[in-house]
C-alpha cells in the first residue's frame, strides 16, 4: 500500500461512527486517541498496512448477558451484564466491573479502550478489558447486593480467568461487591486463583491497593509540577468525587502541603474555606463508605462549609483541579473557568472526565494537562502487583508496595514526556503535551506487539 492511499483521520473517524452508531462515548475515546495516533504514524507504513489502529479501535470481543434476581420483597428482577475485551496483545484482559444505572455498552468499549492504553503506559504486562452492568447498587441491601453479584458471576466466570481476563473494581464495586463475585467463582469453578483483583487482605488482597488509583494521581500531577519548576506544597486544590479515588487523592494532597477546597458526589459539591483536612476527609470516607451517605450531609458536621446542590465545583479559584467522579464532568465552558481562575494544573482521577472541547481549551492555554490514561494509571499497577503476589504465593509489605507505585507512576510520566515534548525542544524543561505522549507511548508498545503476531 502506498502511503498516499492511506485512510485520513476524517475518514478513519467517519468509519468508528458508521460502525457504532449511537455509541458517543466510545467514538469520543476514540477520537481523543486517533487524532494524536494519525500523526505520529504518518510516515509508519506498517502500522498503515496492518491496520493497526483500526484494529486496536475494534474490540475483541463484547458478551453481553442477562442477569435475573431476587430483592428482598421477592420480586424477580432483570438487568444486563457485560464484559467488553479490547485487547490482549501485551497481557491478559485487564479492568474493573462498574455497576451503575448509567452503564451501557458505549461506556464500557470506551473503558476498554482507554483502559488499552492505560495498562500499556504502566509497563506491566496486562491488556485491556472493562465490564459491568446498569445494576444500581444505592439503596440496596447487602443480601441484595449479594445475590445480584452471585448471579452476574455465575455468567461472567466462563469468561474470566487469571491469565484470561482479570476483573476488579470500579464505580459501584468496592471491596464487598468483589467479595461476592470471588466467593461465587470460587463455588462455581472449585478453585481459588487471582481471577479478581481488589479482594480483602484475607483472600489474597494486596495493601495500598485501596489508595493506589488517587494517591498516583496526586503522584502524576506532583512529578508534572517538579519537571516545570514546582510543587503541591501551598497550593489550592478542587477535587471532585467523594468515593475511593476522590478521598485518597484528597489525603494525599493534603500530605504534600496542599489545600482540598471541594469535594462532591451526583446531586452537588461542598465546598469548605478551611480546607479538609485529614480528620474531615476521613469523616467523608465513613460517611460514604459505611453509612453510603450524602457529601450533602458533611455541612450539618462542619457549618463553615456550604453545599451547593446540582453543581459542579470547577468555577472554585484555585490551583490544581482533581476530576476524579465520571467522564466528562468538565465541559468546554468549565475547562475555560478553571483557566480563568488562575488553575496551573488538572490531573484527571477519573476515566475521561474532561470532554474534547475542554481538552482543547487546556491545551491551548498550554496548562499542565494529565489525562486519566496515565494520572489514574496508580490502580491498574497496583492491580498488577495484587496479581504477581497471588501468583507467587507472597505478600509484599505496605513499605514496598509504596515504592513500586511511587515508581510506577514516575515510569508512566517519563513515558508520556518521552513522546509528549515537540521535536528540538528541551526534554527536560520544553512544554509538554501529556495526552499526546500518553496516547503515542501506550499505543506503541500494543502496536508493536500486535506487528509481531501477524493478522491475528
Amino acid at each position: 500500500m502506498a502511503v498516499s492511499d492511506h485512510v485520513g483521520f476524517p475518514e478513519f473517524m467517519a468509519g468508528v461512527e458508521k460502525r457504532n452508531p449511537g455509541q458517543k462515548e466510545f467514538v469520543q475515546a476514540i477520537h481523543e486517541v486517533a487524532q494524536d495516533i494519525f500523526e505520529f504514524i504518518q510516515d509508519k507504513e506498517e502500522y498503515h498496512e496492518y491496520q493497526i489502529l483500526r484494529r486496536i479501535a475494534e474490540p475483541d470481543r463484547v458478551v453481553s448477558f442477562r442477569v435475573c434476581w431476587e430483592d428482598d420483597d421477592n420480586n424477580i428482577r432483570v438487568q444486563r451484564g457485560w464484559r467488553v475485551q479490547n485487547n490482549n496483545a501485551i497481557g491478559p484482559y485487564k479492568g474493573g466491573i462498574r455497576f451503575h444505572p448509567n452503564v451501557t455498552e458505549s461506556v464500557l468499549k470506551f473503558l476498554a479502550f482507554e483502559q488499552t492504553f492505560k495498562n500499556s503506559l504502566t509497563g506491566l504486562s496486562l491488556g485491556g478489558g472493562k465490564g459491568g452492568s446498569n445494576f444500581n447498587p444505592k439503596g440496596k441491601s447487602d443480601h441484595e447486593v449479594m445475590r445480584f453479584c452471585q448471579s452476574f458471576m455465575t455468567e461472567l466466570f466462563r469468561h474470566v480467568g487469571d491469565d484470561i481476563d482479570v476483573p476488579a473494581g470500579d464505580i459501584g464495586v468496592g471491596g464487598r461487591e468483589i467479595a461476592y463475585m470471588f466467593g461465587q467463582y470460587k463455588r462455581i469453578t472449585n478453585k481459588f486463583s487471582g481471577v479478581l483483583t481488589g479482594k480483602g487482605l484475607e483472600f489474597g488482597g494486596s495493601l495500598v491497593r485501596t489508595e493506589a488509583t488517587g494517591y498516583g494521581a496526586v503522584y502524576f500531577l506532583q512529578d508534572m509540577l517538579k519537571r516545570a519548576g514546582d510543587d503541591v506544597e501551598g497550593k489550592t486544590a478542587v477535587v471532585s468525587g467523594s468515593g475511593n479515588v476522590a478521598t485518597h487523592a484528597a489525603e494525599k494532597i493534603v500530605h504534600l502541603g496542599g489545600k482540598v477546597l471541594t469535594l462532591s458526589d451526583s446531586q452537588g459539591f461542598v465546598f469548605d474555606p478551611d480546607g479538609f483536612d485529614l480528620e474531615k476527609i476521613s469523616w467523608v470516607k465513613e460517611h460514604k463508605t459505611r453509612r453510603r451517605g450524602r457529601i450533602a450531609d458533611y455541612v450539618e458536621v462542619y457549618p463553615s462549609a456550604k453545599f451547593h446542590a446540582e453543581a459542579r465545583p470547577w468555577g472554585v479559584p484555585c490551583d490544581l483541579a482533581v476530576p476524579c467522579a465520571t467522564q466528562n464532568e468538565i465541559r468546554g465552558e468549565d475547562a475555560k473557568s478553571l483557566v480563568a481562575n488562575g488553575c496551573i494544573v488538572v490531573v484527571e482521577g477519573a476515566n475521561m472526565p474532561t470532554d474534547l472541547d475542554g481538552v482543547a481549551v487546556f491545551k491551548n492555554a498550554r496548562i499542565l494537562f494529565g489525562p486519566g490514561k496515565a494520572a489514574n494509571a496508580g490502580g491498574v499497577a497496583l492491580s498488577g502487583l495484587e496479581m504477581s503476589q497471588n501468583a507467587a504465593r507472597v505478600v509484599w509489605s505496605e513499605e514496598e508496595l509504596q515504592e513500586r507505585l511511587r515508581q510506577l507512576m514516575l515510569g508512566i510520566h517519563d513515558r508520556c514526556t518521552q513522546y509528549g515534548v515537540s521535536a528540538g525542544a528541551s526534554k527536560d524543561t520544553g512544554y509538554c503535551d501529556y495526552v499526546k505522549g500518553a496516547n503515542i507511548a501506550g499505543f506503541k508498545k500494543v502496536a508493536d506487539a500486535m506487528l509481531a503476531y501477524g493478522v491475528v
